[in-house]
């Protein structure tokens, strides 16, 4: 696809086929998402990766029980307890590949530089006709001490984008954008 068609035709993703995923697929969309800028050429980030769709539910399932039983330390908007409350919901939406976007440190701007190799890595998916959503609901479980010990992952890394990843069962109409709100200075 062209740039501007990948960035029109992108949407948050929240039904999966069951169709794998290839670890090949996920590295070529990686290696084409780490061409993101960041701040003084740091490239901050980490990537995790689950395909493995029964420990992916497992996860969810922990990260949504987590999320009510802490609700107010996860710092989530009230209107996600309902949406939390849901016993149909599955957090990573049955998808067959979590991808952790993750920065490896907690210097200035590595946050800001994950989420642009996150955006990258969206856009990159698109252009493979595969589908993503972002999900901040399990980034506070993510990011627990003894979350991080389980998935081998190092202590003071953030986990910044859990993204999922998969085949759409369809793609979803636009919800459309807002006008851009411009201040023109001079």
């Amino acid at each position: 696809m062209e740039l501007l068609e990948v960035l029109r035709k992108r949407r948050a993703v929240r039904e999966y086929t069951d169709v794998s995923i290839e670890r090949s697929v996920v590295q070529r969309i990686i290696s084409s998402a780490i061409f993101a800028p960041s701040a003084i050429n740091a490239q901050p980030w980490v990537f995790a990766v689950i395909l493995d769709r029964i420990r992916i539910e497992e996860y969810g399932q922990r990260a949504k029980h987590w999320s009510l039983s802490n609700f107010a330390q996860a710092r989530f908007t009230p209107e996600l307890r309902t949406m939390l409350e849901d016993p149909n919901l599955a957090i990573f939406y049955h998808a067959p590949a979590l991808v952790m976007v993750i920065a490896r440190t907690a210097e200035t701007q590595a946050a800001e530089d994950c989420c642009l190799v996150a955006e990258n890595f969206m856009l990159a998916a698109r252009d493979e006709e595969l589908g993503t959503c972002w999900i901040g609901l399990a980034r506070p479980w993510l990011n627990l001490a003894a979350t991080k010990a389980e998935l081998s992952l190092p202590n003071e890394y953030r986990v910044i984008a859990p993204i999922v990843l998969g085949h759409p069962k369809f793609w979803p109409e636009s919800v459309g954008r807002n006008p851009a709100e411009i201040y023109w200075l001079g």
